[in-house]
């Protein structure tokens, strides 16, 4: 089950978030005290067992309180296993793909709404529920002659539903042994009863809890699919030294505001030992017997090191534990290198501030995930790359990408290095309105405050930040022209001043490369609001044209956005203005040891042709998948574009034909008459009304 959208009203600084889309792996950015830990709060409001505390709810909202208000609800789509689910136990209901979970201010437990699908409040006797299942068993019991009947407990039968199946057997066990036993004179009773007892384990499977059809069904939901929010926050750091009577002194202490700060401490240990799968009652038992003591500390430190790599980046680590006198437990670490030596071996506390905390926040992700046993969750994460260096965090996105796989993840940040996808939905910022206290979603994050939007912006296309928002240097700039690769930048770039045509040349053109394809609407978003003409250079392929819709329902205009083409005719991408020969030169250049290594000496024109692909890339692209066992990987068209451009700066580009020039320049011919047409068209309107000026 994933969320979809959620709205959250009413709960600390948050009068109304408004509806709220969101993607499997969703960024939260905002300043601080914005209010990205708010939200990520206020949606474990809809885990089945949480409770709403009178302290979370907006002070403001007194009045709006005293009558019942949704707090927090969100909207999920089910898997196909799960609307299969619900089918099999309720095969009169139409298919459920999605359903609302809510919880208000004043019902305690989490509600459900099923949109289109109505369900009945009356009582069904046909139901296969427990109580109607009970009613039958307690019906037949009425009907055995009393000297056995007053007997019989049948206080099981009545009394709430089994907590699980095994105790539902047991008691299933009980009672039949004691009938079969009482009424063994009677064949009658047993022949009655052996309808209810046989197939006892297929009947707890098929049983549903409640009377009615709508009870039985959010009942359902609540036991089998209900979602799981699971929260993380910040821990304390691990030290080199833990007391071990301190500890465990700690986490026997009740739980309660006096001790938040030394069960946050306790809590981070038992995660390090949780890992290690050490048991401080058999560190107790062994510390007197030195050689199981010693195999015992080596076993949880291999496990221990074994969990903690693949989260880890740069040379790996090696984690040792040991026992001290005064029943201390010391934390070691060395640093493991690639050809086998270990060096730096020292207490973690000798470490620097960074690493600490690096190594800390590991141990505590990783073991409340494997804790949870987390699976279909939904993670919420508050700032899970604190502190830690760009190498580490790229760890960390790499733990957050493998979780996204079978959970949803949602989290708050405040670096561009943690934000791995910029399509709304995926990407929220947060803002606080200062003067009342509030906090505001935007879906469509371009629309938030410049400063808010600052690494968002360095994610976008890091380097250009300083252009994009200083609203004189786009006023009084030449076009911007966005592209959607590197590749495509270089070639623009390097064939402007290679063609010297001042007919076509802008001197030279002002090109933005994407940092991705779906950066391309927002960056051209950012740069228009932000006073520049804007152009944007699209590929002929669906992804490209969802692009140019998405940029026209922003405004853009037809005359903005250019395919890429070549005499009239459509071409694949960027390099196919290259005619095949050419290309092929950089190309059998740039891999002329791979290609002799698999008997090729040259690709050429014929090969890529007998491909039937659109594009030259693709044919290539094909090429290298065919040998990626032997150890091809894949194609990079940036390194050819890198080989191209080089021999055009240092002058020897030679290989490239006069009709390769010719292409390149009939596509710059067309955006210079682009740029023109849009000049002359502006100059008559006046301004743009996305020129707008907003206080710095």
């Amino acid at each position: 089950m994933r969320l979809r959208k959620f709205r959250v009203r009413a709960y600390r600084c948050i009068h109304d978030s408004g509806e709220i889309r969101v993607g499997d792996l969703a960024a939260f950015v905002g300043r601080n005290e914005s209010g990205k830990t708010t939200i990520l709060q206020a949606l474990t409001l809809l885990n089945k067992e949480e409770r709403v505390s009178e302290l979370d709810l907006c002070d403001e909202m007194t009045e709006e309180l005293k009558s019942e208000m949704t707090l927090v609800e969100g909207e999920f789509a089910l898997s196909a296993s799960e609307t299969k689910l619900i089918k099999e136990r309720f095969p009169h209901l139409p298919e459920i793909t999605h359903l609302k979970i809510f919880r208000t201010n004043k019902v305690p437990r989490v509600q459900y709404e099923f949109g289109d699908v109505k369900l009945s409040d009356e009582k069904n006797k046909a139901l296969n529920s427990w109580e109607n299942y009970t009613e039958k068993i307690l019906d037949f019991v009425s009907t055995i002659p009393n000297h056995i009947r007053i007997q019989l407990d049948t206080k099981f039968f009545e009394g709430p539903p089994p907590k699980n199946r095994d105790e539902f057997l047991q008691e299933m066990t009980v009672f039949n042994n004691a009938l079969n036993m009482l009424a063994a004179d009677e064949p009658y009773i047993v022949s009655g009863w052996s309808q209810f007892y046989q197939n006892a384990e297929k009947t707890y499977d098929e049983l549903l809890v409640g009377t009615t059809e709508k009870t039985a069904l959010e009942n359902f939901l609540l036991e089998h699919l209900h979602p799981r929010f699971v929260y993380f926050s910040d821990y304390k750091k691990i030290y080199g030294n833990i007391n071990l009577d301190e500890y465990i002194k700690e986490i026997k202490r009740p739980e309660g505001l006096d001790y938040a700060e030394e069960f946050d401490k306790a809590e981070t240990v038992r995660n390090l030992f949780y890992l290690a799968e050490l048991d401080t009652d058999k560190l107790e038992e062994y510390k007197n017997s030195p050689p199981k003591l010693i195999k015992l500390l080596n076993t949880a430190s291999r496990r221990l090191t074994d969990r903690l790599n693949p989260a880890w980046k740069g040379d790996p680590i090696h984690v040792d534990l040991r026992y001290n006198p005064g029943n201390v437990m010391s934390v070691v670490i060395s640093d493991v290198h690639k050809d086998g030596t270990v060096t730096n071996t020292g207490l973690l506390s000798r470490r620097a501030e960074g690493f600490k905390w690096t190594f800390s926040f590991i141990v505590n992700f990783a073991a409340e995930t494997q804790k949870a046993e987390l699976k279909e969750a939904i993670l919420l994460l508050d700032e899970p790359a604190r502190n830690l260096h760009p190498a580490q965090q790229m760890g960390i996105s790499d733990l957050l990408k493998n979780l996204a796989g079978s959970n949803q993840v949602l989290y708050a940040t405040h670096s561009p290095f943690m934000i791995f996808d910029y399509t709304p939905g995926n990407l929220l910022v947060v803002e606080l309105d200062k003067r009342k206290h509030l906090s505001r979603i935007h879906y469509d994050y371009w629309d938030a405050d410049d400063a808010t939007l600052i690494p968002i912006l360095y994610g976008l296309s890091r380097g250009l930040v300083e252009s994009i928002v200083d609203r004189e240097i786009g006023t009084n700039s030449r076009p911007v022209i966005i592209v959607e690769t590197m590749s495509d930048a270089m070639y623009l770039n390097a064939f402007d001043k290679f063609l010297e045509d001042p007919n076509i040349s802008m001197n030279p053109l002002n090109v933005v490369a994407s940092y991705s394809k779906n950066s391309v609407l927002p960056l051209a978003i950012f740069y228009r609001n932000h006073g520049h003409n804007v152009f944007v250079v699209l590929d002929n392929t669906t992804e490209s044209k969802k692009i140019a819709e998405q940029l026209k329902a922003k405004e853009f205009t037809d005359m903005q956005i250019l395919y890429l083409e070549q005499g009239g005719k459509p071409i694949e991408s960027i390099e196919d203005l290259i005619v095949p020969d050419d290309y092929l030169h950089a190309v059998n250049q740039t891999y002329e040891i791979k290609l002799r290594k698999e008997g090729f000496r040259n690709l050429t024109k014929e090969e890529i042709l007998a491909r039937g692909k659109k594009g030259i890339v693709d044919a290539l692209n094909d090429i290298w998948y065919e040998h990626k066992d032997d150890g091809w990987e894949e194609f990079d068209v940036e390194e050819i574009a890198r080989y191209i451009c080089e021999k055009i700066s240092l002058k020897e580009a030679e290989f490239l034909s006069d009709k390769t020039k010719d292409q390149f320049r009939g596509f710059f011919r067309l955006i210079a008459e682009r740029i023109r047409q849009h000049q002359n068209i502006t100059a008559q309107v006046g301004l743009s009304k996305y020129q707008r000026n907003r206080p710095k």
